[in-house]
């Protein structure tokens, strides 16, 4: 018998605001037809005046906690993956922490940027494999909004504000393919390739929060390459080929990359959850908000074997398989 971190509840939350493409065309050089060719965006939620990362975050916590019939302080642990936090500190995990009114365990934030809830999901899975917690409340929420540069045509389009969280809990697997829970975990980071997505402010260096900038050409090679490299490893660590799942949830960044990915798996887009359409790239909320998205549209059901991954700012990038 294997510990395995199973999938209990997922939920979601987007801001009220929806901002279609044609909002950029009042102040850009741009156009619906431009963004949607290019990138299979049509709108995006930004976060209103007053509400933050921790007030999405713990929406989607509730959820969340409500879909797997569960009460905050039946957590143990909390894992928040942003790079758009509230503070410089405290986490925004213990702000949600103490918003939920889990009075137990701990809580602590990830930083990957678009990778993050892979990352967390990874982390959560070696925590509860080690028995140090037996069920853990994975958060991805950003507000990328309070980042853009509103003169930047290439990135200030692209982003969107959201919330997601999955809540794992412990289970005993037979420790093999059929198992339901995270399967197999595959990480990593390259710091050379940091000015291809990056944030040009920060405490240390300039003591304001910066704004985005990316080099989209670069991003773009990077991202199908990894991904498919990531996914495939991930697979090959669980003993399973790609013809055997049922679902991707990717990170929903760009169509293009999103269908380019797909065809070096084999897979049909049939078989890939898209909301990248309704959201924009929410970065580290992308894959859970897809993920909540995806059961409430009867995609993913249990038992389907999925494959998640994603890549981000670092650069950093991941897979994991699990089944739902």
């Amino acid at each position: 018998m294997i510990t395995r971190a199973v999938v209990r509840g997922v939920g979601h939350y987007l801001p009220e605001r929806v901002v279609p493409n044609s909002e950029f065309e009042k102040t850009l050089e741009t156009s619906d037809e431009w963004i949607r060719s290019r990138t299979g965006i049509e709108r995006r939620h930004f976060a209103a005046e007053g509400e933050y990362t921790s007030d999405l975050a713990l929406k989607a916590a509730q959820r969340a906690l409500a879909d797997a019939g569960l009460e905050a302080d039946d957590l143990d642990t909390l894992i928040l993956a942003t790079s758009t936090p509230d503070y410089t500190f405290p986490s925004v995990a213990t702000q949600v922490q103490a918003a939920l009114g889990m009075t137990r365990g701990f809580a602590f934030d990830v930083q990957a940027v678009c990778a993050g809830f892979i990352y967390a999901l990874s982390n959560a899975d070696a925590l509860i494999r080690s028995g140090q917690s037996r069920r853990v409340l994975v958060i991805g929420a950003e507000t990328f909004s309070r980042i853009m540069d509103w003169s930047d045509r290439s990135t200030c389009v692209l982003f969107g504000d959201g919330a997601g969280a999955v809540v794992l809990e412990a289970a005993e697997g037979a420790g093999n393919i059929n198992d339901r829970g995270i399967l197999s975990t595959d990480l990593h980071s390259d710091g050379r390739h940091r000015e291809a997505l990056y944030v040009d402010g920060g405490v240390s260096r300039t003591g304001t929060a910066g704004h985005l900038r990316m080099q989209g050409k670069e991003v773009f090679r990077h991202a199908v390459e990894k991904l498919a490299a990531t996914a495939e490893r991930a697979l090959a660590k669980a003993g399973l080929e790609s013809a055997d799942l049922d679902w991707v949830v990717p990170h929903q960044a760009n169509l293009r990359i999103i269908r380019a990915t797909a065809t070096k798996l084999g897979l049909p887009m049939e078989r890939v959850v898209v909301t990248v359409q309704d959201h924009g790239n929410t970065s580290a909320a992308s894959i859970p908000l897809a993920m909540s998205v995806g059961k409430a549209e009867g995609k993913l059901k249990q038992g389907d074997l999925v494959l998640a991954e994603a890549i981000g700012g670092g650069l950093a990038w991941g897979a994991v398989v699990l089944r739902w």
